[in-house]
């Protein structure tokens, strides 16, 4: 039988959920929701990028990803940190859809799921 690990584990969710060799992130935001979409975006990325260390794992190991984003007038600049942080070569399977955040000040959000190292 395989087992499951959680980390970080909250009533409404794990940050970090490991199963048989994959992981699972929840969906992450900005550190600062007042921030611009660049910003927001990279500092995203950056709790991304410490969660998979913290797991086994880096951004070159990512398997998939789900952009959710305010509003699509914002989808080429949160490209252009995108495609700056992904490295060549190891860009996931991904899909970017328009979404309502749960905090109106958020402008994107992801979730992930990777290998393990």
């Amino acid at each position: 039988m395989s087992s499951i690990e959680r980390l970080e584990v909250g009533q409404r969710m794990s940050r970090i959920v490991k199963h048989n060799g994959t992981i699972y992130l929840c969906g992450q935001v900005a550190a600062d929701a007042n921030a611009g979409i660049a910003e927001q975006t990279q500092t995203m990325l950056d709790k991304v990028e410490a969660l998979l260390t913290q797991a086994g794992s880096d951004k070159e190991h990512i398997l998939s990803a789900t952009v959710y984003i305010r509003d699509m007038k914002d989808f080429a600049a949160m490209n252009a940190v995108w495609d700056a942080w992904v490295p060549e070569g190891h860009a996931p399977a991904r899909a970017c859809v328009e979404a309502r955040m749960a905090r109106p000040e958020l402008l994107v959000e992801v979730s992930v799921v990777a290998a393990e190292k």
